[in-house]
């Protein structure tokens, strides 16, 4: 079974920078899709950007393009959300995700991380 676990969240100034990893085990990563989605308090989760199983296409929702990078390793079976310009309201548990196609719907998402928390505030 594919596991994955996040890493690299934590409390950051706004207009800073963070990189979070995902680490997958069990199976090849390049077999998968990943996304990574986020929840904020009082709030539904909702798809930040998604990466195809050979990382030659992504998606990226409005509120973080421009800002936040997906990238991947299949090497070292890590997946990366690179994000600059932090604001406040990016604030959530940021969760990685494997699905067999490459979208958005988390509901398409097989196996999940157990997420890590991003907090944005002075």
């Amino acid at each position: 079974q594919l596991q994955l676990v996040e890493s690299g969240g934590g409390l950051v100034q706004p207009g800073g920078s963070l990189r979070l990893s995902c680490a997958a085990s069990g199976f090849p990563l390049d077999l998968y899709a990943m996304g990574w989605f986020r929840q904020a308090p009082g709030k539904e989760r909702e798809g930040v950007s998604c990466i195809t199983s050979s990382g030659s296409d992504t998606y990226y929702a409005d509120s973080v393009k421009g800002r936040f990078t997906i990238s991947r390793d299949n090497a070292k079976n890590t997946v990366y959300l690179q994000m600059n310009s932090l604001k406040p309201e990016d604030t959530a548990v940021y969760y990685c995700a494997a699905s067999l196609i490459f979208t958005v719907q988390e509901d398409e998402y097989d196996y999940w991380g157990q997420g890590t928390q991003v907090t944005v505030s002075s």
